[in-house]
């Protein structure tokens, strides 16, 4: 069962009481449940965009793509059941308790939803009073400059099961919540634009003033330090538009709607974030919002000493930047596909092409390929997609029969993304690896690696690349830092498997073969289809003595590619130490030749 990763704002819901009151009355309490979900519940989780996962006996699981309509939705059920309660008795009354947390969900391929974002709203839903509705702080700051709302602040609170204690919040359920205002009455900030500015022709994104959430002017100094940070840092993607500090920093202390800012800054998506004090400890909470929908497509919080402030506004900085990369280009994508093929551009056709890599497998390579020559058709100075083309005819030489004529375009596409002189961190890793790998040209990939790391040192896609190439090159120092590092900025990246396999190369370099299994082993599974990990995984259990654990590895290789031969590791750029290892391992097992 396939399954993937993403941010949803969750409300589970529950009734109170509800075995008491259907021992006392089970058909009329069932009866009158139904036609609440009928007439009220269902409608208006319609309404706000809502989509009803899996209804649990008399509770339910919803998923909202913004917290603001699952609050909305919340409140407008809490108050019709209030207005329905009036007159009945306690033994009729039906009160619902509802939990809403925004954070990290895993969906499985039936649409269910399951991981910490799911619980924690659920252990929401338990603690709340009759007829309540709990937030987690998480949820809180999403609807806190948005809805006027009667709040409790109840504090961290300990849930059950839950390994940290989560800062909760109490709706005062009964007074109508209504949108903010952009900007207050006597405020001299943006004055609301009916027009809107264009979208430039990249991706763009502004990153919003953090807010100080506990009125300490010490923190006002580290959260604008961290923002002019992380704008400088977001400024080194080059395939994203970034406005300047002094456009986005207008909005500084004032209570403003993402559709907003998107509408008059003209762009795409919207950064935000806060920062809370608590005893000796700083709590900082980062989101990414696509601003005509207000979807979130990203949202974490960072923990920290006081004492530690520089440090931990780099820290901050790093990981933000690092996870904001992959996460546009996943929305770019999705964006993309759902464009009419006669609106395509260059970048569209790029952006389709991306995802048909993952496998590194000949077959999706050549749909990507299709798309990539047709981006350059377009654009023929296009560095990303010369790069990612280079990186197919790697794979059609690999694993593809070792044709000559895949080898030199290979090496074609490669050095024109060098000689363009690029600052596309991204493609100069993709094209050191090419070269590295296809022309054997050891000192022009580490100097092509070396310079993407320098233009953008957060860029997780130069540093899985860079932590192959280092560790194919016998340098297993770098290649470890470079994989744990890519690993911490971007754990979810479809390309984890690099780091991975990089670590295992580095293990086996040191002779340390039980801990090259278990590398080798994640790899494996964090890109199943790729049939040469595969190999990578039977050698390293061979060199460890596991001859017989190796069988599956060598079947499902073989299955994926039956063409398999040995001989790959001796055409490539791996030094020919590494390459011998494996090799001794591969005849341990009676692998081709």
């Amino acid at each position: 069962m396939s399954e993937a990763r993403k941010i949803a704002a969750i409300l589970v819901s529950d009734v109170v009481g509800y075995s008491r009151l259907a021992g006392a009355d089970e058909d009329r309490i069932l009866a009158r449940l139904r036609a609440l979900r009928s007439d009220l519940i269902d409608p208006t989780i319609a309404v706000y965009h809502g989509r009803v996962v899996k209804r649990t006996g008399d509770g339910s699981l919803v998923e909202f793509r913004s917290v603001v309509d699952a609050v909305r939705c919340a409140i407008e059920v809490q108050n019709s059941m209030i207005e329905r309660n009036v007159g009945l008795p306690a033994e009729r009354r039906i009160d619902f308790r509802v939990g809403i947390h925004l954070g990290d969900v895993v969906e499985e391929s039936d649409g269910d939803l399951m991981g910490d974002g799911v619980n924690i709203a659920a252990r929401l839903q338990g603690i709340c009073d009759p007829g309540g509705i709990c937030l987690s702080e998480q949820a809180y700051w999403q609807v806190k400059a948005r809805l006027d709302l009667a709040i409790n602040d109840r504090g961290d609170v300990q849930l059950k099961n839950i390994n940290e204690p989560v800062h909760v919040y109490s709706l005062l359920v009964g007074i109508p919540a209504q949108a903010k205002p952009a900007t207050p009455a006597n405020s001299a900030g943006p004055e609301k634009s009916s027009t809107r500015l264009a979208l430039p022709d990249k991706p763009s994104i502004a990153v919003l003033p953090f807010q100080n959430m506990s009125g300490d002017p010490e923190q006002e100094y580290f959260a604008d330090g961290m923002v002019e940070d992380i704008i400088t840092g977001l400024s080194r993607i080059k395939w994203l538009f970034v406005i300047a500090r002094n456009s986005s920093f207008v909005y500084k202390g004032k209570a403003v709607d993402v559709r907003q800012v998107g509408r008059e800054l003209g762009v795409r998506y919207v950064l935000e974030g806060g920062v809370r004090s608590a005893g000796n400890r700083l709590r900082i909470t980062a989101q990414l919002v696509e601003a005509e929908t207000g979807a979130h497509l990203w949202a974490d919080r960072y923990d920290g000493a006081r004492e530690d402030v520089f440090d931990l506004q780099d820290q901050i900085t790093e990981k933000v930047v690092g996870i904001v990369e992959p996460s546009l280009q996943r929305s770019e994508i999705e964006r993309a596909r759902q464009k009419r093929p006669e609106n395509l551009d260059a970048y569209d056709l790029y952006l389709r092409a991306v995802p048909y890599m993952a496998t590194v497998m000949p077959a999706d390579a050549k749909v990507a390929a299709g798309l990539l020559e047709d981006a350059l058709g377009l654009d023929p100075n296009y560095a990303a997609a010369h790069a990612r083309l280079a990186w197919c005819h790697e794979i059609f030489f690999t694993r593809g029969g070792f044709d000559e004529a895949d080898k030199v375009a290979g090496i074609g596409h490669a050095r024109s993304v060098i000689a363009s002189g690029t600052d596309d961190a991204a493609a100069l890793a993709i094209a050191a690896f090419a070269i590295f790998m296809l022309g054997k040209d050891q000192a022009a990939a580490l100097n092509a690696a070396e310079r993407a790391l320098s233009l953008n040192s957060s860029c997780a896609t130069a540093l899985y690349f860079g932590s192959v190439l280092y560790a194919f090159a016998g340098q297993p120092a770098k290649a470890t830092s470079n994989a744990e590092r890519a690993l911490r900025l971007s754990p979810f990246d479809p390309m984890a498997y690099a780091a991975h396999l990089a670590l295992g190369t580095a293990a086996i370099q040191q002779e340390r073969y039980d801990e090259a299994v278990a590398h080798c082993a994640r790899a494996a599974q964090a890109n199943p289809r790729f049939s040469t990990l595969y190999f990578f995984q039977a050698a390293s259990l061979a060199l460890a003595g596991r001859q017989e654990e190796a069988r599956p590895a060598v079947q499902r290789l073989l299955e994926l590619e039956p063409g398999f031969r040995l001989r790959v590791f001796f055409e490539l750029g791996m030094v020919r130490a590494i390459a011998d290892r494996f090799a001794e391992g591969a005849r341990i097992l009676g692998l081709p030749e």
